[in-house]
């Protein structure tokens, strides 16, 4: 199976993708919802940041560090960055807290300085709102944003008619990794008798709410 068909499978039997009735940040009552935060012991948690390593890698994206912005970029930052050294590709990781700290070292960030071409790791891209506020901390500090790496592209419209991804992309000049994305979900659920009842429900979502590329 291919890299992001085995982890939509490996997402569904965690139950990290979850099918009902859910409302989305943007408003929307869904069909689906996908919370990494459910990736939440040891051997998951490193599977998926080897999910992560890999789709990076694959994508051919130049970059020297990782960022991950609070809160859940934080443990995607660090996993991520064991995986990649473990592809022998050892970057240094930094992530930032919600609120700057005025003892101790101080400041709003945490590991390595921001520098050069910096990566950023989230779990979707909604409305933006992260990434918008990491690319100022990056550029704030000197260093430039390479790109964002995140597990599941919904590819839903954001603020105008094309994706929320394609519109970071656009307004930063900066490419979006996804591991797997709304086609393949939909293409697992069309070739899986268990979850194939909940495909009717997501492609409906999506005439309404999708976009056919991101």
């Amino acid at each position: 199976m291919s890299l992001s068909r085995d982890f939509i499978v490996f997402a569904c039997r965690r139950g990290v993708l979850r099918f009902g009735s859910f409302v989305t940040k943007a408003g929307r009552t869904s069909p689906y919802f996908f919370n990494a935060g459910l990736f939440d012991d040891g051997a998951s948690f490193d599977a998926l940041c080897g999910f992560y390593a890999k789709a990076i890698l694959g994508s051919g994206v130049a970059f020297d560090m990782l960022f991950g912005p609070a809160y859940k970029g934080i443990p995607l930052a660090a996993g991520t960055a064991m995986r990649l050294a473990g592809e022998e590709m050892n970057v240094p990781f930094a992530f930032n807290r919600k609120e700057a700290k005025d003892h101790g070292e101080g400041g709003a960030l945490i590991g390595a300085p921001l520098a050069g071409r910096v990566l950023i790791l989230d779990d979707v891209i909604s409305a933006g709102t992260s990434v918008r506020e990491s690319v100022a901390t990056i550029r704030a500090h000197g260093a430039a944003p390479a790109g964002v790496a995140i597990a599941l592209d919904r590819m839903e419209r954001g603020q105008g008619s094309i994706s929320a991804v394609r519109e970071v992309e656009d307004t930063y000049g900066i490419p979006v990794v996804a591991v797997a994305t709304l086609d393949d979900l939909v293409a697992y659920l069309a070739s899986n008798a268990e979850l194939g009842s909940n495909l009717a429900a997501v492609q409906a979502y999506r005439d309404v709410y999708g976009t056919h590329a991101a």
